[in-house]
């Protein structure tokens, strides 16, 4: 089993790096029904969100529809019940429970992808930050930049506003002389 493929079915839900029960049902070459009534019947191993926890329908929602919230037109491709979510823990106490060859060699590509994923976040906090913080100059210039233009904006408005009103005062001082009675001019 590839690495990346694991890595793909690994979600932050809750703040937390998971795995749901469909894709590893996958992963082991069961049904899911099969691996939650494994689960069910091993309840007590799972308690605590730490090893697992079940998904509300708002998470259920952001997972199995697209972003304009259309349902996927095949057969089978929307969640129907709400899925098991296995934390890192929860996966391996899955191993105890699913006892077959696969299920074991599936379950330390698992732990393996999690324990990279861990190191890769630990590793270099400092270049991080420091890309956190170029990011943040770069975008904090963008912001100057475009309030400058905003500015330089309103200004070039205020001198437009400026000359309209001098030109409004030259057409009443014009329309003054124009009040002015006028001779009649015709047949009386």
């Amino acid at each position: 089993m590839r690495m990346e493929t694991i890595h793909e079915k690994i979600y932050e839900i809750r703040g937390q790096k998971v795995m749901l029960d469909f894709d590893l049902a996958l992963l082991y070459g069961v049904e899911t029904k099969r691996l939650k009534e494994a689960v069910r019947r091993n309840i007590n191993r799972f308690e605590g969100e730490d090893f697992m926890f079940e998904l509300n329908s708002l998470e259920v929602q952001q997972i199995s529809r697209t972003q304009n919230a259309t349902l996927n037109i095949k057969r089978g491709q929307n969640i129907k019940y709400a899925p098991f979510a296995f934390t890192e823990l929860g996966v391996a106490m899955l191993s105890s429970i699913l006892n077959s060859s696969t299920a074991i060699e599936i379950n330390r590509a698992i732990m393996r992808t999690f324990v990279t994923i861990r190191q890769s976040l630990m590793t270099n906090p400092d270049a991080k930050i420091a890309e956190l913080r170029s990011e943040f100059k770069a975008l904090k210039a963008y912001l100057e930049e475009v309030f400058m233009d905003q500015n330089d904006i309103n200004e070039d408005t205020r001198m437009q506003i400026e000359l309209i009103n001098q030109s409004l005062v030259e057409l009443q001082a014009n329309n003054k002389f124009l009040d002015k009675p006028r001779i009649k001019i015709g047949y009386i």
